[in-house]
């Protein structure tokens, strides 16, 4: 049987770079998706020297990054959008240099009006995004939770780029009450990325196995629609993260790995 893709976030481990670069090589990972907004991984902090040395260090710890992280908020406010279109080129122009062409982020809320001035600020900005993306041969890919997934298509249908793609998060759909195995078919043709957490409906995050994902049944959706890309381990709460995504990864493994699909 193939090996799981099995990745994680690495500032999920609240640690050093260097420190979580070898614990995610430790607990057996093989991915690993990179936070870019500040510090030493900040495009504006990375010369191509550097670039070229931290895809060499990766690849000594024997991981491969898998994306990168450049959430820099919102596309709906026409004082910052120029702003945060051109920082997001910079994470676009990064992930090339780094050999991992998808770029997750929070677009905003996608407001249900067509006709409100955020929408069409958000479309122009998307638009813009998706051209240059598509110049280059790299995804933005947004992450799903602040609306539902058929707002989220009809959306995406609208602004029509290739470049624009799902980063999809399940527990981001089962916390504001949406499902999140229907939700994989409604925007299968979008999705590049996942995020793996767990949460309980109109609450929290938990550990993964914990909240209200019906991972079997959402597993089994991704594999339905053919998606054969990483399962992104993420922790954004706890004291223990290590420890947590561990676990994670253990209780991925029994459903990927054992037969349980």
């Amino acid at each position: 049987m193939n090996e799981a893709k099995i990745g994680v976030i690495l500032s999920s481990f609240r640690l050093p770079l260097e420190e979580s670069l070898e614990k995610a090589a430790q607990i057996g990972v093989k991915g690993i998706q990179l936070w870019n907004v500040g510090g030493e991984l900040d495009p504006r902090n990375m010369s191509k020297d550097k670039r070229e040395k931290f895809i060499k260090k990766v690849s000594s710890l024997g991981l491969t990054i898998i994306a990168l992280c450049g959430d820099i908020g919102e596309f709906t406010e026409e004082s910052n959008v120029k702003e945060r279109i051109k920082r997001t080129k910079e994470f676009l122009d990064l992930s090339i240099d780094l050999r991992t062409p998808i770029v997750t982020t929070h677009i905003g809320i996608i407001p249900k009006d067509k006709n409100t001035k955020e929408r069409k600020i958000m479309q122009e900005a998307l638009k813009e995004l998706g051209e240059y993306g598509e110049r280059i041969g790299a995804y933005l890919a947004a992450e799903t939770g602040p609306e539902s997934p058929e707002l989220m298509k009809k959306f995406f249908e609208e602004v029509n780029s290739s470049s624009l793609k799902i980063n999809y998060d399940p527990a981001n759909l089962i916390m504001k009450g949406y499902d999140p195995v229907k939700g994989v078919y409604t925007l299968k043709d979008y999705i590049v990325h996942t995020h793996v957490k767990d949460g309980k409906k109109g609450n929290g995050e938990t550990l993964l196995g914990e909240g209200d994902v019906p991972f079997k049944e959402y597993l089994q959706a991704l594999r339905k629609i053919g998606y054969d890309g990483f399962h992104t381990i993420e922790r954004e709460t706890g004291n223990e993260r290590v420890a947590d995504i561990m676990k994670g990864k253990e209780f991925l493994e029994k459903l990927l790995w054992r037969g349980k699909l």
